[in-house]
């Protein structure tokens, strides 16, 4: 997931009007589902129906597994992402001299994340036309030509992937911790239909 955002942000490709569709009407099916689920688990409380009571808690145990299945897969795939992105963004480097729209987007990154290179500065060497020079994005104080003949000590000098992983981890606990408290909600939402289930069976019974 944060490697699409990261994409979005900074590689945006030609495809960028397809895949927005694409999330739109995705945001759209996730939103009349949930609004589904909502609406049974609504309709089988205040009218006490059993049915619609087992809909809703077999909706929402569904949610919970693919929310399982989705943690399980982004902490399995979490190294390809990442090989992934420091492909991507080496690509761009080669891209760098001859793009006015991959310099900004770079420029941003180096800017924004206070990095220099994928790896570290000296990437920059690899790049045609970028010999003895880094970007002026790369300067610790950013003037025009600054990256022009640096001095080492003058620029960022840690590479972008390694600082942008880190500024992830960081961040990961913000979500993991919302991730448990939306699971909780969920959790005890089950837990309760069941019970309302029950009692609705019960009455059944003796009826």
């Amino acid at each position: 997931m944060y490697d699409y955002s990261l994409r979005k942000q900074y590689f945006p490709g030609a495809k960028k009007q397809k895949s927005r569709t694409y999330m739109i009407d995705g945001t759209w099916a996730v939103g009349a589902f949930l609004f589904l689920v909502a609406f049974v688990g609504c309709c089988g409380a205040c009218k006490e129906n059993y049915c619609l009571m087992i809909t809703f808690a077999i909706f929402l145990s569904l949610i919970m597994l693919v929310e399982v299945a989705a943690a399980i897969a982004g902490y399995e795939f979490r190294d390809k992402v990442r090989s992934e992105f420091n492909k991507d963004f080496r690509q761009q480097m080669k891209n760098y001299p001859k793009a006015n729209e991959t310099a900004s987007i770079l420029d941003k990154m180096q800017k924004d994340f206070k990095c220099c290179g994928a790896a570290n500065y000296t990437d920059w060497e690899k790049i045609p036309t970028m010999a003895s020079r880094v970007p002026d994005s790369c300067c610790v104080n950013i003037t025009n030509n600054c990256g022009v003949h640096f001095v080492v000590k003058d620029i960022h000098t840690e590479g972008c992937v390694e600082k942008i992983a880190a500024w992830l981890r960081k961040n990961v606990l913000v979500v993991a911790a919302a991730a448990l408290g939306i699971a909780f909600v969920e959790i005890l939402g089950i837990v309760l239909a069941c019970c309302l289930v029950k009692s609705i069976r019960s009455g059944y019974e003796v009826m």
